[in-house]
């Protein structure tokens, strides 16, 4: 937003001379008036110099953690009686994340140019997702702000959680990985170069190396090549990169996630959180009074999986021509059965939120349960496929070392020189 230079007067008569940030000249006309200013003269400030502010990736999103704090607060605010801009004001000051205080900064502007805070919010959709804008809406249209705003600090906490578990879980295995390439590497760069020279020497010529040997020499060889280093350095960045962008969007995504949801453990975690995620949204949703349709339509968006949100849209058509949600959803190959009878047990009853709630809560126990069961899965499969490395390059140094004839001072003459 630009800066705009102001003369305004005080209530007592001294003229005040400043900067004010805002959206355009109507809204810093508007926040001087609120502060008791009686704006003289309002014109944007001349640029000087260059502009060497530079726009980062990412740049404008705000950390899960403190959207969860944020939002935790201003729901107690809000109930306390507080009003809303004297909660954002108070909040801004207090977070300690520079990003969501310029946000902040941004939102009590336009809320003190006339927006509600719902469309304020709209405004940075890099901040604040399509499910937390339209809850904060139902909320306002319903006079419930305060409500749906304890709702929503419940379901991004409860979403921080989910997300937290998965990445904890992959902390050990991605570690014991990383170690086992370095030392891979390391092993394949240095020391089996002198093995194969040790090798070689040892059998003088008149014995030929064992196969598997001369394939961990020949990996050796070319992985101290310069063409495998670039490749390393630049082509396998490169191709991470284009295969990122490919499972992004469109096809490639959905392309993605389908092979995804046919791997058995991953697709058992998928599914169960993506469940936990659908109904602790949907209820949210349908708690704050949103349309069915729409809660159906933001909560697809928010699943994270493309071939879950294709189904869920596909109920959402279904639902606008007059079939039940739960009938339409049976149908649907990733909703276990139980989901369905009970978003049906809500529908007949009138408490769809309440029910589907009782869902959310299940899954989530779920989702522990399976991250649990992969956890005790990749654990020892990274341990026996590190074990196997270190078991080839031994077999492959050894065995060789066995057959050659020569004397035992022979061999013991020539270990040392693998590290000397």
């Amino acid at each position: 937003m630009p800066d705009y230079t102001f003369t305004a007067r005080q209530a007592n008569g001294q003229l005040q001379k400043g900067i004010i940030n805002a959206r355009n000249k109507e809204v810093a006309i508007t926040t001087l008036r609120a502060k008791e200013l009686q704006p003289i003269v309002v014109e944007e400030a001349k640029k000087v110099g260059l502009n060497m502010e530079i726009s980062l990736p990412g740049g404008n999103k705000v950390k899960s953690k403190d959207l969860v704090i944020f939002t935790r607060q201003l729901a107690t605010m809000v109930d306390a009686g507080v009003p809303i801009l004297r909660s954002l004001s108070l909040l801004k000051e207090q977070t300690s994340s520079l990003t969501l205080r310029k946000v902040l900064e941004r939102v009590i502007a336009d809320i003190q140019g006339g927006s509600s805070l719902s469309d304020a919010l709209a405004k940075h959709p890099d901040a604040f997702s399509p499910i937390y804008i339209n809850m904060v809406r139902a909320g306002e249209t319903g006079g419930i702000l305060d409500k749906v705003l304890s709702r929503l600090a419940v379901q991004q906490e409860k979403d921080s959680a989910i997300k937290g578990k998965i990445r904890g879980a992959m902390i050990y295995p991605s570690i014991i990985f990383t170690v086992a390439m370095i030392a891979f590497f390391i092993l394949m760069t240095f020391i089996v170069p002198k093995i194969g020279a040790m090798l070689t020497q040892l059998s003088n010529g008149k014995s030929k190396l064992p196969i598997y040997t001369r394939v961990l020499l020949s990996i050796s060889h070319t992985m101290k090549q310069p063409v495998f280093i670039l490749s390393i350095v630049i082509v396998l960045p490169t191709l991470i990169i284009l295969f990122r962008r490919y499972t992004k969007a469109g096809k490639g995504r959905y392309a993605w996630h389908s092979f995804l949801l046919k791997v058995p453990q991953i697709k058992n975690l998928i599914i169960k959180s993506s469940v936990a995620r659908f109904a602790r949204t949907f209820s949210s949703l349908m708690g704050a009074g949103v349309t069915i349709v729409s809660a159906i339509n933001t909560t697809a968006g928010a699943i994270g999986n493309a071939v879950i949100e294709r189904e869920l849209l596909e109920c959402s058509k279904a639902v606008q021509s007059g079939s039940s949600f739960s009938s339409e959803l049976e149908k649907k190959p990733h909703f276990p059965p139980i989901v369905t009878q009970m978003l049906a047990v809500g529908e007949e009853t009138g408490k769809t939120d309440e029910v589907v709630l009782k869902v959310a809560e299940f899954y989530e126990e779920e989702v522990d349960t399976a991250i649990s069961s992969i956890s005790s899965i990749i654990e020892p499969v990274t341990i026996i496929m590190l074990g196997g490395m270190v078991g080839l390059i031994v077999i492959s140094v050894f065995g060789p070392i066995t057959q050659a004839e020569t004397s035992p001072s022979g061999v013991l003459l020539t270990l040392p020189r693998l590290f000397f």
